[in-house]
């Protein structure tokens, strides 16, 4: 848990990052849709942002030193996975029936350069239904470099866990989840008693969480030095998800998405060449909110296309797709990155956790829809 200080004092504390040369942006958020800005205390706030920070910080360390994308988006991601304030990992929700059942993706614009066997075509890998691995990010990952291992695309349960085991990864006790808070707003939401607890012995902070009953997700999207994009989302799900749901975060082209294309058009490769700009073009995605509405919609890939089709910048492309699940009642966010470094993260709700930090090292985030990057 990230230690309580005052939102000044957090603010103050921020500090810059070593730096080094290339191009290189990381984006997270942390969910969307359920904070009150109005029920907010500044002690809350300061919490969150710091925990922000923590998972900017560790995610631009593998930037900064000329690493991978895909590696810096995992380092973010389980940095919020290990923080119980987000809804993933140890703060995942629960559902119906009192368990966690977790999912991750990942997806990458090409493939990593550490991992020339991993072939193009991979794209990426989604994982549902999980219930032991600590850090669902770090599962994704492992099954995704390992193609002789796990031929497909989308997996789920005990078998990919057991695989990701055998990779080196951490399964541990269902019990590990288990927050008190969560469990108290999952007994709460079905109108039943929130006591007994099931593990009497875990202590966490009595205070609420800033978001009540949440649906989003947690997410990262890199571009490193290479022009590589990643993008790595975890959830706990909505809460009280009937038993075997699966969401958005898992399914490619609704809760994530990453691509690599060249300009076709020679009227654009022209311009692109008069302003000096790169005829290959890419883009990341994660999303964050109700996930049956970005299934439904296929968010993700809705916003490449309009990029790759209609030519229309990363800001405007991922703005109308957030918009189009606010006219079907679907509530969320996006954060967006493409190659040339600019980022979106538009929302059609009061929030969504959300930070970036650049080459200069300086972490900025953000809570409240109306609220400014610092």
């Amino acid at each position: 848990m990230v230690s309580s200080v005052s939102e000044k004092d957090a603010l103050l504390a921020r500090r810059a990052l070593p730096t080094s040369s290339g191009k290189y942006v990381l984006v997270i958020h942390g969910g969307a849709g359920t904070m009150d800005k109005r029920k907010s205390t500044p002690d809350q706030r300061a919490k969150y942002k710091a925990a922000l920070s923590a998972a900017l910080e560790a995610g631009y360390e593998v930037l900064a030193n000329g690493g991978e994308a895909m590696d810096a988006v995992v380092a973010a991601v389980s940095s919020m996975e290990d923080c119980p304030l987000f809804n993933a990992g140890r703060g995942a929700v629960f559902n119906t029936d009192g368990k966690n059942e977790l999912e991750a993706s990942l997806m990458l614009s090409k493939p990593p350069s550490t991992h020339p066997e991993v072939p193009p075509t991979r794209r990426g890998f989604g994982l549902t239904l999980l219930t032991r691995a600590r850090n669902p990010s770090k599962l994704v990952r492992s099954i995704y470099l390992s193609p002789a291992q796990a031929p497909h695309t989308f997996m789920s349960g005990a078998n990919a866990e057991n695989i990701g085991e055998s990779l080196g990864e951490i399964l541990v006790d269902p019990s590990y989840f288990f927050t008190e808070q969560r469990w108290r707003e999952h007994r709460r939401g079905l109108g039943l008693p929130e006591e007994p607890l099931p593990y009497p012995g875990h202590h966490e902070p009595k205070e609420l969480p800033l978001d009540q009953l949440p649906q989003g997700t947690i997410g990262a999207v890199a571009l490193d030095v290479r022009g590589c994009i990643a993008a790595c989302t975890s959830t706990g799900g909505k809460t009280n998800k009937l038993v075997g749901r699966i969401g958005d975060t898992p399914h490619m082209g609704a809760g994530f998405w990453a691509e690599e294309w060249k300009t076709t058009s020679w009227i654009r490769k022209t311009w692109d060449r008069v302003r000096r700009k790169d005829t290959t073009k890419g883009l990341g995605i994660s999303g964050t909110g109700d996930g049956d509405y970005f299934i439904r919609l296929a968010t993700a890939s809705t916003i490449a296309r309009r990029m790759k089709l209609l030519n229309e910048p990363l800001a405007k492309a991922a703005k109308v797709a957030v918009e189009d699940l606010r006219t079907d009642g679907g509530v969320g966010g996006v954060i967006a990155l493409d190659r040339e470094g600019n980022v979106a993260m538009p929302m059609n709700c009061s929030g969504m956790y959300r930070g970036v930090v650049r080459e200069d090292g300086i972490t900025k985030t953000a809570i409240f829809e109306d609220e400014e990057l610092s």
